[in-house]
């Protein structure tokens, strides 16, 4: 599993939303793991529940 510091979080977004797609990536603040990132699909396959687009729910 990759970590990245919440300042390298921060200012590689899109890096770290292309990481967390392939594999459950570890933020740190002060080198103390704080949060995991992970892909919408392995979310709802630890949960079983379904995201639902933030479009979708306007018409909702």
């Amino acid at each position: 599993m990759q970590a990245l510091s919440a300042k390298e979080a921060k200012n590689n977004f899109g890096r770290m939303i292309d990481l967390a797609r392939t594999e459950p990536l570890v933020v740190e603040k002060h080198g103390r793991p704080v949060v995991v990132v992970l892909a919408v699909e392995d979310f709802e396959k630890l949960t079983g529940d379904r995201i639902i687009p933030s479009r979708a729910k306007d018409s909702l």
